[in-house]
């Protein structure tokens, strides 16, 4: 009996451990949107991130993309653009506009390569392409399953932390998911941010970009 049950720890064990590794090398294999670390508390960070492309819609933040955004996006990047280009997938995925209200957009980065040849342009009316202004962001990462409730709750922490260090910061936060939906929620690699005041001037503007040839 204690034979039978050490077997079947180390089954569950090798399991999770299994998982997590794929996990990783699956997030891996994607491109990132790049970012430099300014400061580092813990699981919170001030990073710099530069101008980013975004291939975004309108989104319900606790609708985990079944609203129909994530599809959106995803034909987009699947060629429904004015180029029939296919673009490889790319993380995070930043959800903005959060926090006052439970509607925002989800936006895909677009590669880095895609970006500097130029971003075609949506076929549907209900995608647009825009600049995310780079600049500096107090992030903080988490677990679990994203919910605007747990969101939430990370946004008061890293808002008490910035408090403490005399950051003001933007009254709209961001999300951000680097993983597939299907990934358990310990596994997952989440991230709430807040654009330092200082550092917002101005605004992201929608930007439609030529479709390449």
């Amino acid at each position: 009996m204690k034979r039978k049950k050490s077997f079947l720890v180390t089954i569950i064990g090798l399991t999770i451990v299994g998982s997590f590794a794929w996990n990783l090398t699956a997030r891996g294999a994607y491109e990132s949107a790049a970012y430099q670390v300014v400061e580092s508390d813990g699981k919170i960070e001030i990073r710099e991130y530069p101008d980013l492309m975004l291939v975004s819609t309108k989104t319900k933040f606790d609708s985990q993309g079944n609203d129909g955004s994530f599809m959106r996006l995803f034909r987009y990047i699947s060629g429904n653009n004015d180029a029939d280009q296919k673009i490889s997938m790319t993380t995070p995925v930043f959800m903005e506009g959060q926090g006052q209200t439970p509607t925002g957009t989800m936006g895909f980065v677009m590669p880095q390569e895609v970006a500097e040849e130029g971003v075609p342009s949506p076929k549907a009316s209900d995608v647009e392409i825009r600049r995310r202004r780079g600049g500096r962001f107090a992030v903080i990462r988490f677990s679990g399953k994203m919910k605007s409730e747990l969101a939430a709750k990370q946004e008061e922490v890293l808002r008490g932390w910035m408090k403490e260090r005399g950051l003001d910061g933007e009254a709209t936060a961001e999300a951000a998911g680097y993983d597939p939906p299907f990934t358990p929620g310990f596994m997952r690699r989440n991230e709430v941010l807040i654009r330092i005041q200082d550092d917002a001037s101005e605004t992201s503007t929608p930007e439609t970009q030529p479709a390449t040839s």
